[in-house]
């Protein structure tokens, strides 16, 4: 019988496949992309090599390649392809690079004007401005970009690019790389522009998808202290709310410093679990009408027990809202033939078996148990789950949250306070006058409807945006600490355009390096405000606490890969059939890696991240983005950091191993870390 169930089993797989096979070519051929046939292209090779010789036959024969993978009927016939081929490439290494500096300026002009549309576009969803309305989220959902590639296609010039500029596979890059100058390195950059030809309509339904899930998120708050347990106590203020999940772990971590933190963690990690079970009543997301005790799962209204209605499996709902707009995406990558692949070896760089390698590897530290046993001791107690986010190595963990809170707010009252102390935080971090000028100059602090974020510039005439949350009697400490982090990615941001010599290696490798530059200014918030450290076990007290938090986000990454693999094999999934799979992904990562330290197993913790919601695969970025950082502090120790982060950012957007490799000496890795983490539970034990 269970042989027959499984071959049967087997067998709805592969008709499922092979259905999910015939939609990708169904849709390949409707792309007309199988149009230019070998022969052709073989014609026109041959015309380019009879005008320009054969020093050139390696960049035609990869550059007509590229041409006839997206050329299509309506571009031309078989001969206008070869005329356009043989009329279009260049030989001349002056014209092109005339040609790559012109294309370099309009990139900066179209590029640069997008960014600045969908940022005024989708101000009202992002910004606390008020109630939105259907008209905000349509415009929001507008992606004025969505169009620019099939333009380019046809008016030719996105053909005049790739038939000029090759597109290296990362391998290519890795194996090369090293010895390419910085124009070869730009190059390789144009060459990647167009590595894809999406249809337009395509593009602007994935975005509104994607901003409908967003928005869903910035508006998802609990109003904490409506929360009570059995006996009507609440721990929160009255009005306090909290966006999930960002709101309610660090509510999580600031509570240790408190006497009956305890109590409101273990409330707080019930309103997690219900959350991620979809048991949370409809009646107290981003309503504060009701009591709600979250550890019975009881609704009260005026002191009486009401019924009321779990929200109906929304979270999950947008995860395959995004994942069926991202798979209409799939057919028009045939080398990256999905969302995963894409995220992982397009645009991180590294591949997803190699991150998962290095994320097993972490998690499976034999230097966990010791390090859970410590946490246990300065606790007092056993390890609960919601201790993933212990903050106690931190020295804030020692610090009155209250005090903390009224330090900020009276420091900073609203957000355009914070904006006129850039420049001085900036010259505390160690950069000179001139630097802090610049970098604070172009920077704009304004109220975040959700947890926060930084918005960078893509043309060098605007400036970046820094959101965070400001609250009616200033900004409190988790405001500011958000703030800090999002400062950190503005910096990069500017340095990576403006100091860069070539505007196609702007930016840096992948969003985990500028997560890492993000965490190097977040980790100095308590220097900025002048309150005292304990100077002789800092290094082993932040390499503890970085340990630990690396393994939190590292897991919960896992959770959201693997959510993504089980999409893929299984693309008519229910939402409700996703939530089953998703909480058993994170009990499975849970009962793995930590389940033998904390003594808890089935925890479905891990799945609360709001990233998953919101950001399909960018949680990968901050547990890499964590490695970084240690690498650069380790780099930076004893060094000036503003003088240290102007040279680094000048190499911009390179392969990740080979920038780690100019930055710190050395390719990422975490054995180096490791060895601090050995040390420090040596030294703080």
């Amino acid at each position: 019988m269970i042989k027959k169930t499984i071959i049967l089993f087997l067998w709805v797989i592969l008709v499922m496949l092979d259905s999910y096979a015939d939609e990708k070519n169904e849709v390949l051929d409707d792309c007309g992309w199988s149009f230019i046939k070998p022969p052709v292209k073989e014609k026109a090779i041959q015309a380019i090599l009879a005008k320009h010789g054969e020093d050139h036959k390696n960049r035609i024969r990869h550059g007509v390649d590229q041409c006839a993978a997206f050329w299509t009927k309506e571009e031309g016939n078989e001969e206008e392809f070869v005329q356009f081929c043989a009329d279009n490439f260049i030989s001349c290494p002056k014209k092109l690079e005339h040609f790559f500096t012109k294309f370099s300026g309009y990139f900066e002009i179209l590029l640069g004007h997008y960014n600045k549309m969908n940022l005024e576009l989708q101000k009202t969803l992002h910004l606390d401005l008020g109630p939105m309305d259907d008209i905000d989220r349509l415009f929001g959902g507008y992606d004025p970009s969505a169009h620019f590639t099939e333009d380019m296609f046809k008016t030719k010039i996105g053909f005049s690019l790739i038939l000029n500029f090759p597109h290296f596979s990362l391998q290519e890059k890795t194996e090369k790389g090293e010895k390419w100058s910085r124009k070869e390195w730009a190059y390789a950059r144009m060459g990647d522009v167009f590595s894809s030809r999406v249809p337009a309509q395509v593009l602007q339904e994935m975005s509104r998808i994607f901003v409908e899930s967003d928005s869903y998120i910035a508006d998802y708050n609990v109003y904490v202290g409506k929360l009570v347990d059995e006996n009507f106590k609440t721990y929160f203020p009255e009005n306090q709310k909290l966006i999930t999940h960002w709101g309610l772990r660090d509510e999580i971590k600031g509570q240790y410093s408190k006497a009956d933190g305890l109590a409101a963690q273990k409330m707080l990690y019930h309103v997690m679990n219900r959350i991620v079970g979809q048991e949370i009543p409809s009646e107290v997301i981003n309503k504060n009408t009701h009591q709600w005790n979250p550890i019975s799962n009881e609704l009260f209204q005026e002191g009486k027990k009401v019924t009321f209605t779990p929200e109906p499996d929304t979270r999950y709902e947008n995860m395959i809202k995004n994942f069926h707009a991202v798979r209409k995406v799939d057919p028009y990558y045939p080398n990256f033939p999905t969302a995963i692949r894409r995220h992982f070896e397009l645009s991180m760089e590294i591949s997803v078996d190699e991150v998962e390698k290095i994320f097993r590897e972490f998690l499976s530290s034999p230097l966990v148990p010791e390090a859970g046993k410590l946490i246990e001791k300065r606790l007092g107690r056993k390890l609960q789950p919601f201790d993933i986010w212990y903050d106690g190595f931190k020295p804030r963990s020692s610090m009155s949250q209250e005090m903390l809170d009224k330090m900020v707010a009276q420091r900073y009252p609203d957000f355009t306070s914070f904006e006129k102390d850039i420049k001085a935080i900036l010259l505390q971090l160690g950069f000179d006058e001139k630097m802090a000028n610049h970098l604070s100059g172009k920077i704009v602090v304004e109220p975040s409807r959700g947890a926060g974020h930084a918005w960078g510039p893509e043309m060098r005439t605007e400036k970046a945006h820094l959101r965070t949350r400001v609250a009616q009697g200033g900004m409190d400490y988790k405001g500011f600490n958000v703030a800090m982090h999002e400062l950190g990615h503005n910096c990069e941001q500017i340095l990576t355009l403006y100091n860069v010599d070539y505007y196609m290696l702007r930016g840096v490798p992948n969003t985990a390096f500028t997560e890492a530059w993000a965490f190097v200014f977040q980790a100095r918030d308590l220097d900025i405000l002048g309150l005292q450290k304990n100077e002789g076990m800092e290094k082993h007290l932040r390499a503890l606490d970085n340990f630990w938090a690396t393994r939190e986000i590292m897991a919960v990454s896992l959770v959201d890969i693997l959510a993504w693999k089980w999409l893929y094999s299984h693309p008519r999934g229910t939402s409700q059939e996703l939530k089953k799979a998703i909480i058993e992904a994170s009990q499975q990562v849970w009962n793995e890696y930590f389940a033998p330290t904390f003594g808890s197993r089935d925890e479905k913790i891990l799945a609360i991240y709001s990233h998953m919601i919101a950001y399909p695969l960018y949680l990968s970025a901050y547990p890499i983005g964590h490695l970084i950082e240690m690498q650069m502090e380790q780099q930076m120790e004893g060094k000036n950091l503003g003088k240290e982060m102007e040279r680094i950012c000048t190499y911009g957007k390179i392969i990740p191993q080979q920038w780690m490799k100019n930055a710190v000496g050395t390719p990422l890795t975490a054995q180096n870390i490791l060895a601090d983490v050995q040390e420090a539970l040596h030294q703080v034990r």
